[in-house]
Order: structure tokens, then C-alpha cells, then sequence
């Protein structure tokens, strides 16, 4: 909005509003020569008010006069009148129509030249107020083009790239629809380059407004990169160029100058397809870009090539996928889906038919999408719609008579900006006061009627963008009210959305995983969010449990008083930081222990602490029960709820603690964020589709475990694959065990839930167990062939060294040499460092050592596994072989035993490290091709990197899997694909999970550890295997079968302890040995009778 300041004749003082930045490129000569211009224009102006006596409205009419005359100090002087009459007296008094007559050419080659400098000094000086003004004279500044004289097409060309540059970027609807009737063939030639010159210049100033016109652009400069007219065509191809770039696709950018070869060159189509069917097209698929794709692939559909249409139709598919936004790809269905439909129908090619059919379908899918949106918000409003509701709140308005002429030419102008917001989806305040009240209230005058027509449009608006109207109410405690804009990397994750918060409220921040809602947090947290109050208005902290390695040493109080923004905040004494982490419940022994030892749910509360003693004004807690028992989930909700002088932002899946604390939901809607009043029950009343936070039945998708290996003797879901016994664990230098007399037992039916207060052991029982530890005390019985899946409670620490990978590379990394590389760290894989300097020392000594073993076999005479030794510094030929108990018990290798049999498991269930396989293995766990085959892992959510860290542990189609808080980052919808995933699973699960609701729907039995004791509740699943599993047991070979072998029943098995189990099932491999020789011996009988039975016939 432009404002002016009373003066006197020859004291005349020009205020501007909002003073034009320069372009990044303008050099300092120009901004010079700018200067130098505003400062003539005061001088100009300020003589012919002299001249009048002082009179506005005479001096207006000398400039007027003066302009005809084509005299130059009036084009000069005349952006200085606007600026000091305002643009209503400037409508009203004629001097529009004299501009505009000027540039037409009815006074004079002078008179036009100076009104073209009068458009370049009104863009560069008088804001806002005369854009609808200076929009009006585009079609006449675009007609000097092909003046005569080289002067005046320098000052047109000049004009007009000023108008591109300054006039609003939502106005780029309006401008090209100009432009276009500039472009056509029944212009002259140098009016099409001069076109084309202010194309290119608008697309390369705003190109992200560029996108809803595409597809009428690329048609028109299609044909003017051909034209006969090599100053049309080349300059055509440059515009087509940047018109390309700003689709803003960073898949299409590298092909682009093919793209514009071939819209020249027809014949090279074959090879652009082919290039772009070896392009990955990962980013959304937007209007823009589309408009770049589809004349291609339209053209590639009519080839007679069967290769090139099955590429097309391929990449038609792929973009599908890609598409967000269905109203996007509505100007381009009724091109592709009847080609398509046509190959589909007519093509010899079976198999192009089927992918034309297919392609057609998922164009048919987004057009019925589309369709469904339409019923329920309508069609996005035209400007001609948008002019009509205008016109009828500014009648109301009843503005006075003489500010009719700038009122109607603002309200053409404001209709063009509020239809490209109503398209885009932009229902911030604050934009369309932009785009509505800064452009009506110098026209009108009238301040208050112009802010309740801007507020009557916009709700008339937001009917047509299927939003809720609501009330924008004003609230003494509101901390914060901005709009903005959010990507990560090329990901747009918000656009021209609306952040409200209020003091003492809680806020629930809910959305998909990869939404952006840590993204968002972080973006406050670290000052990054367009027009959120700085630091020193408004104090936030971002509350996570994840604490730097590099402190994991350093006692808890040091870590809080040693913290430079606490200090920087509020400078605490020591005593008061014991004082915070006491009212938190940290004890004298826990305040004093080093951050390693905490466990998650004391690590939250550390992280509190701080925040208090920062003194946060909002709080950003990312996931705050995860880790914490029951008992600290209630305290953190007594916490919160009785600090109502201070807000909350809280993105949690536990539905129960949003139920408990939240006043607000905050739902992440079409890259918006949509504010609900309320706790999430009252949410999911307004939205029933959001039911899923509470269901974990509801879930719209589903993960796939793939089916486990075979088990050599395992013939039902009851037998143990697993014995504890009297286990007992000591960490080092404690002065008593963590878990002591454990007794338990695993089986692939097995669904267990271990339970218990934080720090109670829980971690360490089921670290024992898979083998990350070795137990002080007792035994560890587990099937030698039985492949464990562990996902761990910290469970980004699985892929913290490869967050430069993608999550195909990650795969590819872990498991490129046929094992486990995780696997390998385990304590009863990894040697210790004394282990290490032992075997070095008896090598120095001469003494013999194993040093590796090479394989392993059934010993006709021991009955158990024997393994090849080979000695280290000794050829092949010296090679022994030894049984499983000479080495484990009498030699101490049963980490080499560990490793082999680890080695020859894997073998047997060797997965194709292949892309697709790959690909597929990870959307079976909810990662899209695009994720996981190019984003980095880097840049994943926490959701998406535990889909990723349960898929990677996953892959080796393991015997059991052991979940250490599954729960934390999924959101409801993985939860519930967890769940299914889990029930459908023919493996054992063993889990640890403070969330009640997930582990009462698939646990029978319960572990509950408490005081250093396990005890077991509830009893083992007893479904019998699926057919496909039974078969698998019953027909897989035994050639390399382990000494371990399940027996029929575990009830006959109970009273018997690791060893005595392992001779039972050695005696029933021996009677299976024998029942295969006898049946091979009868095979062999029969095929030599038959072969007999033939040579008898000659």
C-alpha cells in the first residue's frame, strides 16, 4: 500500500510505503542512474506545481498537456504526481487516458517515448498502488515493438521487461493470457520477439507462478520455435528454455535442452524417450512439468515404434504415481487417456497392450480423484467468477462516486491475483490482504470498508479451495501468527500455510511419517520459519531424547550446568540445576551418573529439565513418551497440563497422551496445516478418517514380513528354537546382577511381551538372549540355524554411519557379501581384544591355532556336526575335522562355530541382492521407490528410518524378531501395518513396549521384569503353521541339516536341559538319514528294473 504526506508548493516531500528492491543483478551504475531518476522526478513535479500555484488538479492537467506535447521532463515528473495525488485523483483526472493514448501513438513519437519512460518510473517508484494501472498499459507497451523508431523499441523493450519484473507474481496468469495474443502469427514479427522477450523475462523472474499456464504456453511457443522467422524462432527457443527450467522439476532439468531439441526436431522423440526412461522421476509431479512431458509422450504414443510407446507409456505410469495434486493433471487426461486407450486397443504387441491398459488406468484412477474432489469443494474459481463476488462486495461497500475509475481497474486487477491464490491453494490473511486490501485501499480510500471486503473475499474463496471457513478471532495471549512456506531438500512439505499459537495451550501436531512434522519443529527451533518472533521476543526449545555421543560420558549435572544456551539463557547455579533435575525426579546417585547409563524414558526427562531452565516460552517435544514407562507418561502429563503459562507442540502416536494433554490438534492437510479445537477424540469426530489414531485395525496399508527359512527339525510353531536357564547378567563393576535366575524359552509361535519400569532390565534380558551379550551366569541354548532379527530401543544407531546412503544402498551394504554385516558385532561373533592378543601369542609361541574353519558336515559316527579346521600357516592338506563339542567346550571356538553355522544358514536362504527385489523387499515396509531408492536416509522422518531398520533387519527371513520399542516414530497408520504384519508373521516375536494397546492386541504371554527376576505370564500361541510353511519343512533338504533338531512334542521336551535336547534330536536325525538311504535305495531298484524292462525290447 502506497501513502502520501501533505506539502506545500516548492516544499514537496515524497513518502513511499515500500521502496522497489533492485534486481540481484543490477549493476551499481544502474542503481545509480535510479537514484539519479527519483530525484529528477521530485524536481520535475515540484516545477509544474510551482507553475499552478500550488493547485494538484492544474498541475495534473500541465503534466497531461506536456506529456502530448512529448516533452520529457513530464514522463519524468510524472511518477511523482501519482506518488502525491494518490492513484484516484491520477484516474480521475485524465492522465491515464493520456498515458494510454500516448503509447497507442495518437499524439506523437515523442509523446510515446516519453510515456514509456513515464510506465518504467511508475513500476520502479509507485508500489502496489498503480500495478492495475500499469497491468492495463501491458497490451499498448507491447504494441511499441514494432515502432519505426530504434529509440522506442529500445524504451518498449525496457518497459516491458520492467512490468515482468515488478508487476505481482500472482498476476502471471493474467500477463500470459497478454502475452499469447502477442505470440500468434497475425502479429508482426518484431511484436511476437518482443512477446517472447517479456515471456522469458517473467519465467526467469517467478517461475514458480508459471505452472498453471503451461499448458497453453507450451503449444504457442511449440509452434514459434519453427517459424519461418529465424529472430522468432530463436528467440522462441530461449523463452521455451526458461519456460522448461521453471517447471522446477529437478528430475527434467538435465533432459530439458533435449526436451527443446526435440519440440524443434520431431524426428529425435525415439531417443528423447529413451533418455527419459532411464531418468528416475522422484519429485512431485506438478502442472508444470506435466505441461513439459505431455506433448512428448503424446507424440511418442503416435510413433510406430513398439519400444518407443512402450517407454511412453511406462513414464506416463511413473509420473502417475508422482502425481499429488489430481486437479494438477486435469488439462492433460483428455490427451493421454484416449491415446492410450487407443495403443491398448490396436497395438499387435500383447505385452504393450497390457502396459498402455495399465498406464490408462492410473490416469483413469487420478481422473476419478479429481472428479471426487470437484463434487465436494467444486472447481476451482475462474477470475471472471472471482470479478463477479468482487464486484458485488464492492457495491455493498458503497464507495464513493469519484474513486470509481481506480476501484474498477484494481478490482480486474485483484481478480486475476485472487483467482491464481484460489488455484494454488494460498488462504493465508496475510496473502490475500497482499493480493486483495493493498491494491483496493489507495483506490478506495476507505481503510475499514476495504479490510471487511478483503475478508468477505477471502471466506467467498476458501468455498472454492474445500476449506473450513473459520472465524479469524483475536486473542490478547498470541504468541505467534505467521504464513509461510517449508521444504526439505527439493521436497515441498508446506506451501503458504498459517502457524497460530496461543500462551498455555498444547498443541498436537498430527500427520503422516515424512509429513514434515519434526522438519517443522526443528525450522522454529533453529529461527528458520518465515515471520515466526525471533528468539529474544519469543524463547523455544526443542525437546528430544537423542543426546550427542561425544557427551555420553558426562554426568548429568555437568551436562545441564556445562550447557552453553542454558547459560546464555538464564545463567543457573549449580544448586539449581541439582534443584530442576530433582523436581523432575533425578536421585543424588542418578544426578551423578554419566548419560549413557539413562535409559530412554530418564533421557526425555534430562531433556525437560533443560527446558526448564531455559525458560521456554513453547515447547517443542518430538516424541516424548517414547521410551518412558506408565508411570513417567503419567507425570509428563501432569508436567504439561499444570504449566499453563507456557505452550506445547507435540507430535506423539500415542494416542492416549494426545487424548490426556492437547487443547489443539494441528493436521497436516494438502501441504497445509488445518487447526482443530479440541484433544484428538474430538478430532476424529470433525475427521473419522483420521480414526487410525486410535485403531490399529483402521491402518490403510499393511507390512509384509517375508515367510522364515527352514529350520532343520522344527516341524510346529511350539518347539523351542530358544532355552534360557538360570541366567543371571552383571554389567561391569555393579555390585549386583541386573537380571538374575531367568529362566525362559522361545519358539517360532512365540508372541511375548516384555515388560517392566524403566532401567528394570528389559533391554539387557533380550540383549542376552540374541547374543549382543554374553550371560554371567547360566546357559543361552539357541538353534544353531536360527536367525535372529533385533531391532534395538535406540534404533537409529543401526544406520548412523550411513546417513549419506539411500536405503537400497544401505540394504546393498549390510548384506553385499551373503551375511550380516550387523550380524557380525555380535558378542558371540566378535572377538574380545584379550581373545585377540591370546590366539597372537600362542602364534608367536609356534603353537598350532585354528584359523578359520572351512566347512561342516553330519559325522557318520558322532552323530553331530563336525567341522574342517584349517591351521593357521599350514596348506589344506593338514586340514582335521573336529565335532561341534571339541571345539565349543574343550578348544573355547564357539565363535567360529557361531560364524559358520551363521555362514551355511544364510546360504540356505540366500536372497538376490537384485534392484526390484530390493525395491519391493522395502515397500513391503511402507518405503515408496522414490524414497528408497533415491532420497538419503539422511533426510529421512524417525518414522521412515524404522521402516527402513525393521526392512534391513527383515531381509534374512529370520526365525524370530525382536522388536526393543517398536512404537516410537511410527504413526498410527505403520503402527497398525506393524500389527498386521506381525499377526500374519510365521516367526517368533519378542518385543519390549511401554504402549499398552499395542502389545494387548498380539501378545499371549508377557515377561515382566522387576527387580532382577523374569516372570513369565500368559501362555505360548498354539495356531498351527500355515500349509505353504509345513510344506517347506517337510520338503526341504537336510544335506547340510544342524545338530539340533526339534522333537514332536514340547511337552516331552520341557524336563530336559540344552545338551540332553541336542542327543534326542541327534538319534531322530539318524532314524531320518536311514529312512532317506532306504527310500533312495528303492528309487534306484526301480529305475534299474525299468532300464532293464527297455534294453529287453531290442
Amino acid at each position: 500500500m502506497t501513502s502520501s504526506a501533505a506539502a506545500k508548493p516548492g516544499g514537496i516531500r515524497i513518502v513511499r510505503a515500500s521502496k522497489p528492491v533492485a534486481a540481484a543483478d543490477d549493476s551499481s551504475a544502474n542503481k545509480a542512474a535510479e537514484v539519479k531518476q527519483e530525484a529528477s522526478a521530485e524536481s520535475c513535479f515540484n516545477d509544474y506545481l510551482i507553475q499552478a500555484e500550488g493547485d494538484v488538479e492544474m498541475a495534473a492537467e500541465i503534466v497531461a498537456e506536456k506529456m502530448k506535447e512529448g516533452e520529457v521532463k513530464a514522463g519524468t515528473g510524472l511518477p511523482a504526481l501519482v506518488e502525491y495525488v494518490g492513484v484516484g485523483l491520477f484516474m480521475r483526472s485524465g492522465l491515464s487516458s493520456v498515458v494510454q493514448e500516448s503509447l497507442q501513438g495518437m499524439h506523437g513519437v515523442d509523446a510515446r517515448r516519453v510515456s514509456l519512460k513515464a510506465v518504467v518510473g511508475m513500476a520502479l517508484e509507485n508500489g502496489k498502488a498503480v500495478e492495475p494501472f500499469l497491468m492495463s498499459l501491458s497490451p499498448h507497451v507491447l504494441g511499441c515493438f514494432d515502432a519505426k523508431e530504434s529509440d522506442v523499441r529500445e524504451a518498449a523493450e525496457k518497459a516491458g521487461s520492467t512490468l515482468m519484473k515488478k508487476l505481482n507474481a500472482h498476476a502471471t496468469t493474467g500477463i500470459i493470457e497478454t502475452l499469447l495474443q502477442f505470440m500468434t502469427k497475425t502479429n508482426k514479427w518484431q511484436i511476437r520477439v518482443g512477446a517472447l522477450k517479456c515471456l522469458d523475462t517473467r519465467a526467469s523472474e517467478f517461475p514458480g507462478e508459471m505452472g498453471h499456464s503451461m499448458h497453453k504456453l507450451i503449444p504457442s511457443l511449440s509452434e514459434a520455435v519453427v517459424d519461418s522467422r529465424m529472430e522468432v524462432a530463436e528467440t522462441a527457443k530461449n523463452a521455451l528454455l526458461a519456460c522448461c527450467y521453471a517447471a522446477g522439476n529437478r528430475d527434467l532439468d538435465p533432459n530439458v535442452p533435449a526436451v527443446v531439441s526435440c519440440i524443434a526436431h520431431p524426428t529425435e522423440v525415439t531417443d528423447l524417450v529413451a533418455k527419459l526412461s532411464a531418468t528416475t522421476f522422484v519429485q512431485t509431479m506438478e502442472d508444470a512439468c506435466m505441461a513439459v512431458l505431455v506433448p512428448i509422450m503424446d507424440r511418442a504414443l503416435k510413433e510406430r515404434s513398439t519400444k518407443t510407446q512402450r517407454r511412453a507409456c511406462i513414464i506416463i505410469e511413473n509420473m502417475s504415481k508422482l502425481v499429488l495434486d489430481p486437479v494438477d493433471a486435469r488439462p492433460f487426461l483428455p490427451v493421454l487417456i484416449p491415446a492410450l486407450d487407443k495403443v491398448s486397443d490396436q497395438a499387435a504387441d500383447p505385452e504393450l497392450r497390457d502396459v498402455a491398459a495399465r498406464a490408462s488406468g492410473a490416469l483413469k484412477k487420478i481422473r476419478d480423484e479429481d472428479e471426487a474432489v470437484a463434487k465436494v469443494a467444486g472447481i476451482a474459481a475462474s477470475k471472471e467468477e472471482v470479478f463477479k463476488e468482487l464486484s458485488v462486495l464492492i457495491d455493498k461497500a458503497d464507495f464513493p462516486a469519484d474513486a470509481a475509475p481506480a476501484v474498477d481497474s484494481a478490482a480486474a486487477y485483484v481478480a486475476n491475483v485472487c483467482a491464481s491464490l484460489i488455484r494454488s491453494h494460498i488462504h493465508g490473511p496475510r496473502s490475500w490482504d497482499s493480493a486483495c486490501f493493498e491494491y483496493l485501499n489507495p483506490a478506495s480510500g476507505d481503510e475499514e470498508k476495504t479490510k471487511e471486503l478483503t475478508v468477505g473475499l477471502r471466506k467467498w474463496a476458501l468455498t472454492h479451495m474445500g476449506e473450513v471457513v473459520q472465524e479469524e478471532e483475536e486473542f490478547d495471549d498470541e504468541l505467534c501468527n505467521c504464513e509461510f512456506s517449508l521444504a526439505y531438500g527439493g521436497r515441498i512439505l508446506l506451501t503458504n500455510t498459517t502457524l497460530r499459537l496461543r500462551r498455555g495451550r498444547r498443541y498436537g501436531l498430527c500427520g503422516a511419517n515424512g509429513a514434515g512434522k519434526s522438519t517443522l519443529m526443528k525450522a522454529i527451533a533453529n529461527g528458520q520459519l518465515d515471520g515466526f518472533p525471533p528468539k529474544e521476543e519469543l524463547r523455544t526449545v526443542y525437546v528430544a531424547h537423542d543426546i550427542d555421543a561425544s557427551v555420553s560420558e558426562t554426568p548429568v549435572v555437568d551436562f545441564i550446568f556445562e550447557d552453553e544456551v542454558v547459560q546464555e539463557a538464564q545463567s543457573p547455579s549449580r544448586e539449581k540445576v541439582i534443584e530442576v533435575l530433582a523436581e523432575v525426579g533425578f536421585s543424588d546417585q542418578l544426578q551423578a551418573a554419566p548419560i549413557a547409563s539413562l535409559s530412554g524414558g530418564w533421557r526425555m526427562k534430562l531433556a525437560l529439565a533443560r527446558a526448564m531452565l531455559i525458560g521456554a516460552d513453547i515447547l517443542l517435544l518430538d516424541e516424548p513418551t517414547n521410551h518412558m514407562d506408565t508411570t513417567n507418561v503419567a507425570w509428563l502429563v501432569d508436567y504439561l497440563t499444570k504449566k499453563t503459562d507456557i505452550s506445547s507442540m507435540i507430535v506423539s502416536h500415542d494416542s492416549g497422551f494426545l487424548d490426556d494433554v492437547c487443547t489443539d490438534i494441528i493436521h497436516y492437510e494438502k501441504r497445509k496445516l488445518v487447526h482443530y479445537v479440541g484433544n484428538l477424540s474430538e478430532f476424529v469426530k470433525v475427521k473419522p478418517e483420521a480414526k487410525a489414531y486410535y485403531e490399529l485395525s483402521a491402518a490403510a496399508f499393511k507390512f509384509t514380513f517375508p515367510e522364515p527359512g527352514f529350520l532343520d527339525g522344527v516341524k510346529g510353531k511350539r518347539q523351542p528354537v530358544i532355552r534360557v536357564l538360570k541366567m543371571s547378567f552383571t554389567y561391569p563393576g555393579a555390585p549386583k546382577p541386573q537380571i538374575s535366575d531367568v529362566t525362559v524359552r522361545c519358539t517360532l509361535g512365540s508372541r511375548v511381551a516384555v515388560i517392566g519400569r524403566n532401567g528394570a532390565g528389559k533391554s539387557t534380558l533380550i540383549k542376552v538372549i540374541t547374543g549382543e551379550t554374553l550371560p554371567t551366569e547360566g546357559t543361552v541354548w539357541r538353534h544353531p540355524n536360527l536367525r535372529i532379527a533385533y531391532v534395538a530401543q535406540h534404533a537409529f544407531h543401526h544406520i548412523e554411519d550411513h546417513l549419506e546412503k539411500t536405503p537400497a544402498q544401505y540394504i546393498w551394504w549390510r548384506f553385499g557379501d551373503g551375511e550380516d554385516r550387523e550380524a557380525k558385532e555380535k558378542a558371540t561373533r566378535k572377538l574380545t581384544d584379550e581373545e585377540i592378543k591370546a590366539r597372537e601369542d600362542a602364534i608367536a609361541a609356534g603353537k598350532r591355532v585354528v584359523d578359520f574353519l572351512n566347512s561342516r558336515r553330519m559325522g557318520n559316527k558322532s552323530k553331530e556336526y563336525e567341522y574342517e579346521v584349517q591351521w593357521y600357516g599350514q596348506s589344506s592338506r593338514e586340514n582335521v575335522w573336529y565335532t561341534r563339542t571339541k571345539l565349543v567346550e574343550e578348544m573355547g571356538l564357539g565363535k567360529l562355530v557361531e560364524e559358520m553355522d551363521a555362514k551355511i544358514a544364510n546360504f540356505r536362504n540366500y536372497r538376490a541382492l537384485s534392484n526390484p527385489m530390493v525395491i519391493q523387499h522395502l515397500k513391503d515396509f511402507g518405503l515408496e521407490e522414490e524414497i528408497a531408492a533415491h532420497n538419503m536416509i539422511r533426510g529421512l522422518s524417525g518414522g521412515q528410518k524404522v521402516k527402513l531398520v525393521l526392512a534391513a533387519a527383515m531381509w534374512c527371513q529370520p526365525h524370530l524378531l525382536v522388536l526393543d520399542e517398536p512404537t516410537n516414530y511410527l504413526d498410527r497408520d505403520s503402527l497398525g501395518a506393524l500389527a498386521s504384519g506381525i499377526k500374519e508373521y510365521n516367526g517368533g516375536v519378542l518385543m519390549i513396549s511401554h504402549n499398552n494397546e499395542f502389545t494387548s492386541a498380539l501378545c499371549s504371554e508377557e515377561w515382566i521384569v522387576a527387580d532382577g527376576k523374569v516372570t513369565v505370564k500368559g501362555q505360548q500361541i498354539s495356531e498351527v503353521p500355515s500349509v505353504q510353511s509345513l510344506a517347506s519343512m517337510t520338503t526341504a533338504s537336510s544335506v547340510a541339516s544342524l545338530s539340533t533338531l526339534g522333537g514332536e512334542s514340547v511337552e516331552d521336551d520341557e524336563h530336559l536341559d540344552g545338551a540332553a535336547l541336542e542327543e534326542k534330536l541327534k538319534a531322530k536325525e539318524e532314524r531320518r538319514l536311514k529312512k532317506e538311504r532306504l527310500a533312495a535305495e528303492k528309487a534306484a531298484k526301480k529305475a534299474e528294473k525299468a532300464r532293464l524292462k527297455f534294453l529287453k525290447k531290442f
